[in-house]
């Protein structure tokens, strides 16, 4: 079946497999391409400013990434959580004449959110989305971690800064898509590697630095074998302290990924029949990214331990659903945002633990609701059809959640990290936000003040405000990030910690095929690097697999 993408006018295709799994979860065929449902669905994730708020119920004050004027209440997640309110009480009956998604609107715009999303964590004041985690500052997305900065998408990390992407990782710095390693800087899509810098694709590698694909290495620079007397002597002459030279290195490193790293045409690990990257432990999956134990998806971005399912991000333990953003533990989750245990339910927003409801927002362990008020089975069946009916003759049904109803501007959610090229315009259009300029002065230090030395640094400079040269913003060097720096001989970072997390994520943003020919083979392969990139040897998975492995 082809189509044409209702919001960026690109032809697109309906496959065979797309046409099963959207009867098998029961959604309606898209009218939108993917990529513009990926941005319609990251845009309600907040990535955000951390800002000081205050709680619209007590007064309390917080620390959230919700914007600073939103169309909600915001609560703290203690109240959130709490019984000091009851989201029945803000129910509404349906209005046939209006449009649904009219009064949906109005429903969430009633309804308090908590401050941050996670649950059982202690000293993440500073963190969103934090779960089961300590002591974590500024970071996002985190599970099971302790004393991390900066970091993002990090599972069973501790005693590190600047990771993103990363798997039980301990005192590292500024890592991507790394796993298993510990003391181990500067480094991309390396496993099980100790002690080593600017590492690329390299697993059980041991006082290494800048090197790439190697396997069981240890005193190695630039792929060049050296006795452990050798290497310690050579390592004495760099010090990544110095910010003149640490910027040496890391154009070195960006001009070794262009000229003489290997590049997989993905990044896929135990996964078979599948087609996308950054997938580990996937079966029978297609078009699917930064993925993990799962099976029979299709058109997937960053989630894990999901089945049968199709056009879903950020999502968790899903099974037969489809079109969502967000959600986790669902079954027949279908046009939903931030939901949690919920099944059989539709078009519902932040709702946990319900089944069987319509339209709802803030809901927990309820049955047979819509616009959060609750009905008798038969009646919510009759009034599901009647509004499912309205919704269709207004070409309201089957779509996600429009652009109104997101949770934040465009330019400070999800979306923006993994689709920066969209633009005001382009939101406008569609009903979204986009934050402005705040135009006027902010004061603080230039960055090209600090000392090149991080043994230099004042001890006053936690308590000094940075202006970051890229985007204006204010930011500091916490407290212990400097003693993180100083034990650890890194320079001073000279941009905004939101920069450098963007950066560290643009490999695993990638969803964009290019087609390349083996470097060694010449087979035709379909690779997920911008042709803008200069990489000049991506290897089919067979070749690498030889040559590499």
């Amino acid at each position: 079946m082809q189509k044409t993408c209702a919001y960026c006018k690109v032809g697109f295709d309906i496959t065979d497999r797309e046409s099963g799994m959207y009867e098998k979860v029961g959604i309606e065929v898209p009218d939108i391409c993917v990529p513009c449902r990926w941005k319609h669905h990251f845009a309600f994730w907040p990535f955000g400013k951390f800002r000081a708020g205050t709680s619209s119920l007590s007064g309390e004050k917080f620390i959230t990434v919700l914007p600073e004027n939103p169309r909600y209440p915001i609560y703290t997640a203690k109240e959130w959580w709490s019984d000091a309110w009851d989201p029945m009480s803000y129910g509404q009956d349906y209005d046939s004449s209006r449009p649904f998604f009219e009064q949906l609107k109005e429903l969430q715009e009633k309804v308090p959110r908590p401050h941050q999303m996670g649950t059982n964590s202690v000293g993440c004041e500073w963190a969103d989305d934090a779960w089961d985690s300590k002591n974590c500052y500024l970071s996002r997305s985190i599970a099971r971690s302790e004393n991390l900065l900066y970091g993002y998408r990090a599972m069973d990390c501790k005693d590190s800064a600047d990771i993103s992407h990363v798997f039980t990782l301990d005192q590292c710095y500024d890592c991507g898509y790394c796993f298993n390693s510990y003391s181990l800087l500067f480094s991309r899509n390396c496993r099980d590697c100790i002690e080593s810098a600017f590492l690329f694709d390299c697993r059980n590698c041991q006082h290494c630095f800048m090197s790439w694909n190697l396997r069981g290495k240890s005193y190695c620079i630039e792929n060049i074998q050296y006795t452990k007397e050798e290497y310690e002597e050579k390592m004495k002459g760099i010090n990544l302290g110095s910010h003149v030279q640490l910027e040496k290195y890391k154009k070195q490193y960006a001009e070794l990924l262009k000229s003489n790293a290997v590049h997989r045409e993905n990044f896929n690990i135990k996964t078979t029949n599948s087609t996308g990257t950054y997938m580990s432990n996937c079966n029978n999956c297609t078009n699917v990214f930064c993925w993990e134990e799962s099976e029979n998806c299709t058109n997937c971005l960053r989630g894990l331990k999901t089945k049968d399912a199709i056009d879903l991000t950020g999502c968790w333990t899903l099974e037969n659903s489809g079109n969502n953003s967000c959600c986790t533990n669902g079954y027949q989750l279908k046009y939903s945002i931030w939901c949690d245990g919920a099944r059989y339910s539709e078009y519902c927003d932040q709702c946990l633990e319900v089944d069987y409801c319509f339209g709802c927002v803030g809901l927990r362990k309820k049955k047979y609701s819509i616009l959060n008020k609750e009905y008798t089975k038969e009646e919510y069946e009759a009034l599901k059809e009647k509004i499912i009916a309205d919704m269709k003759v207004r070409g309201e049904y089957g779509k996600f959640p429009p652009y109104s109803l997101g949770l934040c501007p465009y330019n400070l959610s999800t979306a923006a990290v993994y689709f920066p090229e969209v633009t005001k315009e382009y939101i406008a259009e569609r009903g979204g936000y986009w934050e402005e300029g705040e135009g006027k002065k902010v004061e603080g230090i230039p960055t090209s003040e600090l000392p090149d030395l991080v043994t230099n640094a004042d001890p006053s400079l936690p308590k000094q405000a940075l202006i970051c040269p890229v985007t204006g913003w204010r930011y500091n060097i916490a407290e212990t990030e400097l003693q993180f720096l100083r034990r650890k001989n890194i320079a001073l970072p000279r941009v905004h910690f939101d920069v450098r997390t963007k950066e560290r994520l643009l490999p695993m943003s990638q969803t964009k095929g290019e087609q390349y020919s083996c470097t060694y083979c010449a087979k035709e392969v379909v690779a997920y690097y911008p042709k803008s990139w200069g990489y000049q040897k991506i290897a089919c998975i067979d070749c690498y697999q030889r040559e590499i492995s």
